[in-house]
């Protein structure tokens, strides 16, 4: 598909994030009690509080886009969410003769503060990506027992805490837990000296299932309003002494940074892109119906505190193994409620090369190869005033669809 031309110019640059073709969703603010609904385009956020005010958008009876959530439009469904896309499409494409009407609800994006996009009503992470989890596997386990068995049968999954979910730019705090390395005795409760980040893509949930019920993997696909970049921080240290036998705890419920837009799944859809075949036959509940994957190219920066931000890792979104869509249906299989706003997170991605792994833990190698800077600084672990930010985009015939940025600085622990 070659790119969308808008008459809002800078939305046809090459590499702008938010063409036409794109169009995500988040929530953003000109002064901090007026937070409401907007879509990115180009430079410019679209103001549609304003826009519905003014009767040029209507997908309800009730205002829907004078919220600082989209969880309304959510509960509104797949074909008014395919509506209100085809409508905007059409306003802001070149030459539309909504122009006129429609230019002076813009606002520049670099006058805006953006929040969360929607309010998360769970939060689920997962553990889909086979080199991820064939690195720390054998990091821990030795390479003869580097993947558990049941890995290759289903997405494995934990539940994690929403209320720590923090929009971008949103500054995380060293976290203190109990640590105990292997040639102690006892615990200590101390700050984490093992911090690290976890490249993944979020989905969002935008239709509720009851309880009771359970979905197929098409049916689970439908469901899904968009994507957003999301960094699940972690304190490996932490981890590493509370995990048997229940899973991360404390480790990874201090923050879980995500980035400000929705990407929809409409805008994703030219970039689909197949898993590689599973080593045994999954359960037919899990079988793909199609590609459930996307081609987009990923990237951490890190940048020391007061130093250049530099990339320190390159990956892909169709490294992964199990799709969204199968995690969706596989949460669902014992009939657990899912809700709009449920937000899932696809466990880190990394790639086969060293420099595509997702996590600091697997660059590093726990530690033990640490990475050079270009600077000279070196890096085991995320350090206190480094500033990690996550982007990624899918590259279309001239034009990308991007996600914007999800970064996060570390501040110092609080005393013990």
């Amino acid at each position: 598909m070659p790119l969308m031309r808008s008459w809002v110019a800078s939305a046809n640059d090459a590499g702008c994030d938010f063409p036409l073709n794109n169009l995500p969703y988040g929530v953003f603010s000109t002064d901090p009690q007026d937070a409401r609904c907007g879509v990115a385009i180009g430079d410019q956020v679209l103001d549609l509080a304003a826009v519905e005010a003014a009767g040029l958008i209507a997908l309800s009876d009730a205002p829907v886009f004078d919220l600082p959530y989209w969880n309304d439009v959510m509960d509104l469904g797949p074909e008014a969410w395919a509506a209100l896309r085809a409508l905007l499409k059409d306003m802001l494409k070149e030459a539309s003769p909504d122009q006129a009407q429609l230019a002076p609800f813009l606002v520049p994006l670099s006058e805006v503060r953006l929040h969360l996009p929607f309010v998360v009503s769970e939060f689920t992470d997962f553990y889909a990506s086979r080199h991820h989890a064939t690195n720390v596997g054998t990091m821990f386990r030795g390479a003869e027992n580097a993947l558990p068995p049941n890995w290759l049968h289903m997405p494995i999954g934990y539940n994690g805490r929403a209320s720590t979910v923090v929009i971008s730019g949103t500054q995380v705090r060293r976290p203190c837990g109990q640590i105990k390395p292997p040639e102690a005795d006892a615990p200590r409760f101390a700050p984490t000296e093992k911090l690290d980040i976890e490249l993944e893509l979020g989905a969002v949930v935008g239709v509720s299932s009851p309880m009771g019920t359970r979905l197929s993997v098409a049916e689970a696909e439908a469901m899904i309003f968009g994507y957003v970049l999301l960094n699940d921080w972690s304190a490996r240290d932490i981890q590493a002494w509370e995990y048997q036998p229940l899973g991360p705890f404390q480790a990874k419920a201090f923050a879980t940074s995500i980035s400000p837009w929705i990407v929809t799944a409409e805008a994703l859809a030219p970039f689909r892109a197949a898993a590689p075949d599973p080593d045994v036959p999954l359960l037919p509940h899990l079988q793909a119906p199609g590609p459930l994957l996307y081609d987009i190219d990923l990237s951490v920066l890190m940048a020391p505190e007061g130093g250049a931000a530099e990339v320190i890792a390159r990956t892909n979104y169709a490294e992964l193994t199990y799709g969204a869509a199968q995690q969706l249906a596989h949460h669902a299989t014992s009939g657990c409620a899912m809700n709009a706003g449920d937000l899932l997170g696809s466990g880190t991605i990394s790639g086969a090369a060293p420099d595509a792994r997702g996590s600091l833990l697997e660059l590093t190698w726990n530690g033990t190869e640490p990475l050079t800077l270009k600077d000279g600084t070196e890096r085991r672990f995320v350090e206190d005033g480094d500033m990690l930010t996550l982007t990624g985009h899918a590259a279309g015939d001239g034009y990308r669809v991007g996600f914007g940025a999800c970064a996060g600085q570390i501040l110092p622990a609080l005393e013990p």
